[in-house]
């Protein structure tokens, strides 16, 4: 079953291992991209999809705490518990972690991207020279 957060589906509930796995959107690709990189609070997952995407996705408030619903939900992450030391930090912040089916949804996603990348510089699709794929 897979399950709506946006405009396209997202992801299948049950993450289990498929070429036919649906593609995630750009909201839970970033998310989950950022959280690969560790542990992070709400407000530094919006800056990381920022600095990620080079500004080109930017993520309001709505769509980061409503996708981080949707992704707790279908155990994409989780709340990633308490503080190493909490006096360093807002204790009101909720901080994320991804789960193995996140990693697995993110690695599945990347291996989807890869594979289109080596087919378009299989084909030599890109009529842009100053486009390099390194695979």
């Amino acid at each position: 079953m897979a399950i709506d957060i946006g405009p396209l589906r997202t992801y299948n509930q049950d993450m289990k291992p498929s070429s036919e796995q649906t593609p995630l959107t750009p909201a839970v690709f970033y998310i989950l991209l950022a959280l690969a990189g560790g542990d992070k609070h709400g407000y530094a997952i919006m800056k990381q999809v920022r600095e990620d995407s080079k500004g080109k996705f930017k993520m309001g408030n709505g769509t980061l705490y409503g996708s981080i619903k949707r992704m707790l939900t279908d155990g994409l992450i989780e709340e990633a518990g308490d503080r190493l030391d909490p006096t360093l930090d807002d204790e009101r912040r909720r901080y994320y972690t991804l789960t193995e089916g996140g990693r697995q949804a993110f690695s599945l996603e990347m291996q989807r991207y890869l594979d289109v990348a080596a087919l378009v510089q299989e084909r030599q699709i890109t009529s842009h020279s100053s486009v390099l794929l390194a695979l």
